[in-house]
């Protein structure tokens, strides 16, 4: 039988820091007056970035955040975002992040079921009106504040900012009129006082339910697994980390901002993916550690020109969230000459489990996500049971160790069914491992699929499209994508054949759903397919010869 376990690699940063307020104090200290972020012409130190984080704490403490409170940053990848988020930690409350292209409804959600006190927008990104569309679809009962986090003539904006954004409610401040708030003493204690078992985080996946669920985790664990990441990709202070994966994300959050902080790597967050920028950022900074979704890479070697562009500064590259070809490694290799090319396998309940290692060969890296990081088991079991298989037999992935979350937020019936009472945290995802402990993902027992590098659970977009006048029922499933690695198509039942179209249908998700959830292809069909207890047989769908797509 095979469970594997990894303790014997280094994985504790030089800091010991368990905590972190403990950890950023540490990269101060260490790493001074070294650069920690770059963000156009803007560059911030490691003692910069302490005494931003400490005034921000400061200012929070002021308008009423109280140890243990959840706030919640809504924006996208900035030098901003970093100072908000770990000022959060700082003044002893829990960070909530929430996706930068959720609508207001999904952010309104988190944010009245984790009662937050504070949320932090980017009010305005991408020409989207962010506070009006979440004081419209909620009274928001429970918050204090409402930070806006970047000023309406930011760079990080795309298309035009409407009237709308600017409205202001009595609680919404500026975050660059923050004031002082309590004494700079109170902050140090409150910092002093958080411990590595106090919940740092909460990262809110979806479930097969269709409702969110929301992950939460311990200091102790958010620092150790960045701890482990950066250990085993080898960053130092002498990288320069360019930072695609949004903050809002595990890989962005744990995977970066804390990686930065534990190893003095210089981050260059970006707000949007442009292939150009990227490509020019690379060349003129000397970018060694870009991590991120397959299509990235896709998108530089086939990007036009790239080869009149130095790209050899690049040495580091991690992917993950999808299957890839061999040639691609390859490519990247050879192509890109990215010295180091490894897969990784995490979710947000456990962010990093399994891990390739630098020097793993290139089929090793595309067909398998590597094996269990420091303080992890990977084991593959038969499903309902925890019981080890033997070396490449199939069955359902489960995790123990350091960094399987606490648990999910006011849910005790979901934590339990997924982690067992041997401490098995139950994935849901179907594979093997071999004789050296290398993961291969082969199926999903959940529907979940990956769109963008992003997870997408049909069963909250049927319910969304459910609500649309005249429609009976609907199916979702994942369907193949050269550019997203896989979109979603709805299957859909109508009262009256002719009454919806897929615009139709495709507009309803637009204003309830983040872009990636939203279905590119509907198909209205006359009945699901179901087995003969009524369950709908979605294999069926992905099997059969796809009907006719509306148009």
């Amino acid at each position: 039988m095979v469970s594997t376990s990894s303790t014997t690699e280094a994985t504790s940063s030089t800091t010991g820091a368990r905590t972190l307020p403990g950890v950023l104090r540490a990269a101060a200290a260490r790493f001074g007056d070294h650069p920690a972020y770059v963000e156009g012409g803007r560059a911030l130190s490691f003692n910069e970035l302490l005494t931003q984080v400490r005034r921000t704490a400061q200012a929070y403490a002021g308008i009423g955040v109280s140890p243990g409170d959840r706030v919640v940053v809504w924006a996208p990848n900035s030098i901003d975002w970093v100072i908000a988020g770990l000022a959060v930690s700082y003044a002893g409350a829990v960070l909530v992040p929430v996706n930068s292209r959720y609508t207001g409804h999904e952010v309104a959600d988190i944010v009245d079921r984790t009662r937050a006190t504070v949320v932090v927008v980017d009010d305005g990104f991408l020409g989207r009106t962010q506070i009006a569309d979440l004081t419209a679809a909620s009274t928001l009962p429970s918050v204090q504040a409402l930070i806006r986090l970047s000023s309406p003539d930011s760079p990080r904006r795309s298309g035009p900012q409407s009237a709308d954004s600017g409205a202001r409610t009595s609680r919404t401040i500026d975050f660059g009129e923050l004031g002082t708030g309590v004494s700079e003493a109170e902050v140090e204690a409150r910092a002093d006082a958080v411990c590595a078992d106090d919940v740092a985080d909460i990262l809110f996946t979806s479930g097969t339910t269709g409702r969110s669920k929301g992950a939460m985790s311990a200091h102790r664990q958010t620092v150790g697994v960045a701890a482990a990441w950066g250990s085993l990709g080898g960053l130092t202070s002498a990288d320069r980390y360019l930072v695609v994966n949004p903050f809002f994300h595990s890989f962005g959050y744990k995977a970066g901002i804390v990686v930065g902080l534990l190893t003095g790597a210089t981050l260059y967050p970006l707000a949007t993916f442009d292939l150009d920028a990227t490509m020019t950022l690379i060349e003129a900074e000397r970018i060694s550690v870009l991590p991120g979704a397959p299509t990235i890479y896709q998108s530089l070697l086939a990007a036009p020109g790239r080869s009149a562009r130095d790209l050899s500064s690049l040495r580091l590259a991690v992917t993950g969230a999808a299957v890839v070809p061999v040639v691609l490694i390859e490519r990247m290799r050879d192509d890109l000459q990215i010295d180091n090319v490894v897969t990784a396998f995490g979710m947000t309940e456990a962010v990093v489990a399994t891990m390739c290692r630098p020097g793993d060969a290139a089929e090793l890296v595309a067909t398998t996500c590597g094996r269990a990081i420091p303080g992890m088991e990977a084991r593959i079991a038969a499903p309902g049971t925890n019981a080890a298989l033997a070396a490449g037999e199939e069955g359902e992935l489960l995790l123990r160790g350091e960094f399987v979350m606490l648990g999910y937020l006011d849910d005790e019936a979901a934590t339990a069914e997924a982690i067992d009472s041997d401490g098995w945290l139950h994935t849901g995802d179907i594979g093997t491992l071999d004789a050296g402990g290398n993961l291969a993902i082969t199926d999903r027992l959940k529907d979940m699929y990956i769109s963008g590098g992003f997870n997408v659970y049909p069963a909250e977009v049927e319910q969304t499209i459910a609500r649309l006048d005249g429609v009976v029922e609907c199916a979702v499933i994942g369907v193949p994508d050269d550019r997203m690695g896989e979109v979603g198509k709805a299957y859909v039942v109508v009262a009256t054949p002719g009454s919806l179209t897929a615009a139709d249908v495709i507009a309803f998700c637009k204003e309830r759903l983040a872009n990636f959830k939203v279905p590119r292809e509907i198909a209205f069909v006359d009945v699901l397919p179901r087995n003969l207890s009524g369950k709908v047989l979605k294999t069926a769908l992905r099997q059969a010869q796809e009907p006719e797509s509306a148009e």
